[in-house]
């Protein structure tokens, strides 16, 4: 089933165990199960503290579990975890086997004093790169505390229990049979949700934190370089942000960041965080920013209610999927309308779908999706496709793909739980028209994040910070950078290096007041 270098690797890893531990197989007769059978004979064969039975009894089939010998498993992987997930294997592998998990000492005790008990189902698509985070998280609970078991779900293998239960974007986490979340949740998202006193006591924790040197509100590609030229100078430097890593954690593919050919989205997100706290960096995740008041100490405002203070500031709040805003879009989000075809695209594979937006991406996902998906619509408000000429040439060749030009996208609809279709006019003629499908994936560029920046600083038309060519905005000790900014292109090259320049601006400011 692996292939003999896999092996040698897993075999390497294995040799981390510290107690046995017991692969058990729920299988029936399907071609899957019997990649699966040879899958965990491959795994037992590697340790010899590693041993498999066949008698399982989940209803899930194929399915196995990895538990203690002598206990009822609390882990379970409900289709073969490769691709993407095969991480999350390895690790589930190892954590059950005594290997301390690398997590902060302090998630470890908050998960092991989680009361009550959880029973965590995780929807995934093994091309979604998002979906390993909430695996893991739950998996890990399950590990370290007895009141949790874990499920990984392939969404493709099991299609009638996707469809039951109507879901129609991955991840999707249930806990205890109740929709929990939608999209990319890290462990510490999870038990913010779980532990209802953890934001309190994180309020609490911050507002005691004296003020900084520079403070990076953003943890993209902007804000982790300007947060490590900060630190280099010496300077007491903190960084917060909503979600590390932003944007990029939901981009797959990356072959334009220079002396790496290629890469993926969440592998650079974790190489920036390691580099950032390779440094004296105050690193504030899951914090949303609310408010910037100017000063003496510039002041930043937490939604959990702290207060933040710094000399200097520096913005790399970066940018988000802009949405259609049209009737029917907020009701049927994650029901049939979503933002990453690499992430979705299985969930709808034989159904009808439309890509909305002719540019790069738009014409990348409409590509992407024709090869799992019955059909694409693709609609482009222009009467051109903006795409690079090398894609609409592909685009063109796909017999299941319908390209609409001067299409304007008026509603989104749906029986009330899941999308139906869309309906557009026709901007040449001004005919309204009606697409039935079930899935809708819009791909019409990024918005920045400064809605709450408003009436604060000079923003532009479109609401990007307006900065001059050395990071500095409308306030003193006050600068930004990257996607949030007026910086042309929008690229995650030009996002580090206008993070460097405003850090560099930022010091200089601090040594000239």
């Amino acid at each position: 089933m692996l292939e003999p270098a896999i092996k040698e690797q897993l075999k390497a890893y294995l040799e981390k165990l510290q107690h046995p531990i017991e692969l058990v197989a729920s299988l029936d007769d399907s071609a899957k199960a019997q990649e699966m059978r040879g899958l965990l004979a491959d795994i037992a064969s590697l340790s010899d503290k590693v041993s498999l039975r066949e008698n399982g009894d989940d209803a899930r089939r194929p399915s196995f579990a990895i538990g203690l010998p002598g206990e009822a498993p609390r882990i379970h992987f409900a289709g073969l975890p490769l691709g993407h997930e095969f991480t999350s294997l390895v690790l589930a592998l190892l954590q059950t086997g005594g290997h301390p998990p690398k997590v902060e000492p302090a998630v470890i005790e908050q998960i092991k004093g989680l009361p009550g008990n959880f029973r965590a189902e995780v929807f995934i698509s093994l091309s979604c790169h998002n979906c390993p985070d909430g695996v893991q998280a739950c998996n890990l609970m399950a590990v370290l505390n007895p009141g949790v078991t874990s499920t990984m779900i392939d969404g493709a293998l099991f299609q009638d229990e996707v469809n039951s239960r109507q879901i129609m974007a991955v991840p999707t986490i249930y806990l205890n049979g109740e929709e929990f979340g939608q999209g990319r949740m890290t462990i510490e998202e999870i038990l913010a949700k779980l532990d209802t006193g953890a934001a309190a006591r994180n309020a609490e924790a911050l507002a005691q934190k004296n003020p900084f040197d520079v403070l990076v509100v953003g943890g993209g590609p902007a804000g982790a370089a300007a947060a490590i030229y900060a630190a280099r100078k010496g300077i007491r430097t903190g960084i917060v942000a909503e979600r590390f890593g932003g944007q990029v954690l939901d981009t797959l593919a990356i072959e334009n960041f220079i002396s790496v050919p290629e890469t993926e989205g969440p592998k650079l997100v974790a190489a920036l965080e390691q580099h950032v706290k390779h440094y004296e960096v105050d690193v504030m995740n899951l914090q949303r920013a609310t408010r910037l008041t100017p000063g003496e100490l510039i002041e930043v405002q937490l939604e959990n209610g702290a207060t933040l203070q710094a000399k200097s500031v520096i913005l790399a709040t970066g940018a988000r999927w802009r949405e259609m805003n049209v009737p029917g879009e907020k009701e049927y989000k994650a029901k049939g309308v979503c933002f990453c075809p690499h992430c979705d695209g299985p969930l709808f594979k034989g159904k009808r779908v439309a890509v909305i937006g002719g540019g790069n991406s738009g014409a990348e996902a409409a590509i992407d999706l024709a090869g799992i998906v019955g059909h694409v619509t693709l609609l482009e408000f222009s009467d051109t496709l903006r795409a690079d000429a090398v894609l609409q040439k592909k685009l063109h060749s796909l017999a299941n793909v319908t390209v609409i030009k001067s299409a304007q996208t008026t509603e989104v609809t749906g029986d009330g739980q899941k999308v139906n279709g869309l309906t557009y006019q026709d901007r040449a003629s001004g005919e309204i028209r009606h697409v039935e499908l079930e899935g809708i994936f819009v791909q019409i560029g990024l918005l920045p994040n400064t809605d709450w920046l408003k009436g604060t600083l000079e923003l532009s038309r479109s609401g990007e910070i307006e900065i001059d060519a050395k990071g500095h905005t409308s306030l003193p000790g006050v600068f930004a950078a990257g996607d949030c900014t007026t910086v042309p292109y929008k690229q995650i090259v030009i996002a580090m290096g206008s993070g460097a320049t405003a850090s560099l601006s930022a010091f200089d400011h601090l040594i000239r007041s």
